[in-house]
């Protein structure tokens, strides 16, 4: 490794171990010229879980940001590039402005000494085992019969990088467009040719802006056509947590055959216990409100029917019993619905329910949810009545038994100890996978939910 490759080091676009290919960054924290410490949070991303920081890896000052905010990029693609030694002076024009090697693969890319940055630590530091020079690597010293001589003196400052012409990368002929791997891959993978794109990127590298701008760019001299109705309609990339979502959504609903039951009950003393609970000394700061006891209802029920926490293993054709609860909550957030979960939400007293409910929730609406929050959920709760919603059929989370959606609480003539009096009344709908769950016993979870909101003192029983 040369001077000029230990002294700039790429931080890549980390694997954050969920099986996940690439992120979006959503915005960076630092700017060329920033001196950056190891461990520093240098950029937010979103991957198709979360959104989630990013700390560099090693100190130094900032040199280039390889994308825009708002690009989407594979991991392992190097995001920024870090002046390790910034006092040894102004960087060679190689190294200011690096250009790949176009006909190399990006396996072929040596990692950078040191440690590689993920999600949850960082990896093990690599052996003393050096790996062959690449040739024509940006930043390889030329061969003899091209080099300049050494300076007596400082040299004095790169010019300007030429416009690229017919001779790129060390090959004569004709020009091939300059792209890294994974741009020429998506090129690819939308039909289009690069010779036709005009770059943008550093020193003529083609870059995935490039690359959309070219799809949706119009059609070469066009025929006039009248407004069409698509004038009136916008459009927008499917993307990170959405598209995870729509993804494990008709997976769910193409692979596990749903059940939905309803069941009507009177909450108005479950709602009485809510106020009384706000006012009680054990619970002062925390999140009381009626999801907080039909949490516990369901985990009370779950507790009853144990066989109702399972999965379904398809390449073993077993049934797994899970005599754990990580309890999945329902949040809508800027970004897309998500469901973090509780982990062993069974174990957990009433104050610790709340205080994990509380947590949860607010650190999705700041976007901070990480992947593991996201994953090993057993069963999950929608909150559908926070938008004035009776009720709906809730599509089983992947990997999962049972959803159970908490409609709205309303005011209604009730027939309450043999007259009809104004009652808070609320709609619970169970669903199910049928491969797990019967009739039976999917009924009996329902209806032992509905009992405890109905006369809640059968926590204290029951629980």
């Amino acid at each position: 490794m040369t001077a000029v490759e230990q002294r700039f080091r790429e931080f890549k676009m980390p694997d954050v171990g969920e099986g996940l290919t690439e992120a979006e960054i959503l915005k960076w924290l630092v700017a060329p010229g920033d001196t950056v410490t190891d461990g520093q949070v240098v950029c937010e991303v979103e991957t198709a879980k979360a959104a989630v920081e990013l700390p560099i890896p090693f100190d130094g000052v900032v040199h280039e940001l390889h994308f825009g905010e708002g690009t989407t990029v594979d991991v392992g693609t190097a995001i920024i590039s870090v002046d390790t030694d910034p006092g040894a002076g102004a960087a060679p024009e190689a190294a200011a402005a690096p250009e790949p090697a176009a006909e190399a693969p990006a396996q072929e890319e040596a990692e950078p000494e040191g440690r590689q940055a993920n999600l949850v630590g960082y990896g093990a530091a690599p052996s003393s085992t050096k790996r062959r020079p690449r040739k024509g690597r940006p930043g390889r010293q030329r061969p003899a019969a091209e080099a300049a001589p050494a300076p007596a003196q400082p040299a004095p400052a790169a010019p300007a990088r030429p416009e690229p012409g017919p001779e790129l990368n060390g090959h004569t002929g004709t020009a091939r467009p300059l792209a890294k791997p994974p741009v020429r891959k998506l090129a690819k993978d939308l039909g289009i040719d690069l010779a036709t794109i005009t770059p943008t990127g550093p020193g003529g590298i083609i870059t995935r802006e490039d690359v959309h701008a070219a799809v949706e760019a119009p059609a070469a001299a066009p025929e006039p056509v009248a407004p069409a109705a698509g004038a009136r309609e916008r459009r927008a990339p499917v993307k990170g947590v959405r598209k995870a979502t729509a993804q494990a959504m008709v997976d769910s609903a193409f692979t596990a055959p749903h059940v939905t039951e309803f069941i009507t009950v009177d909450v108005t003393r479950t709602m009485k216990l809510v106020a009384d609970l706000k006012q009680d000394p054990e619970l002062a700061g925390l999140r009381v409100n009626p999801l907080l006891l039909v949490a516990k209802a369901l985990l009370v029920a779950i507790k009853r029917n144990p066989d109702v926490n399972a999965s379904w293993d398809e390449e073993h054709q077993e049934i797994v019993y899970k005599d754990y609860v990580n309890l999945g909550i329902a949040a809508a957030t800027p970004r897309g619905l998500i469901v973090p979960n509780i982990k062993d939400a069974h174990d957990k007293t009433l104050p610790e329910l709340a205080a994990a409910l509380g947590d949860l929730v607010s650190t999705a609406r700041e976007g901070k949810t990480s992947p593991a929050a996201m994953t090993g959920g057993t069963v999950t709760i929608t909150n559908v009545g926070v938008f004035g919603i009776d009720t709906g059929t809730p599509i089983l989370n992947p990997g999962e038994s049972a959803i159970l959606a908490f409609g709205a609480v309303k005011l209604q003539p009730w027939v309450h100890k043999g007259e009809v009096k104004p009652r808070q009344v609320t709609t619970l709908a169970l669903s199910f996978d049928h491969r797990l769950v019967d009739g039976e016993l999917g009924s009996k979870v329902l209806a032992d939910v509905a009992a405890i909101l109905e006369r809640p003192k059968r926590l204290i029983t029951w629980g």
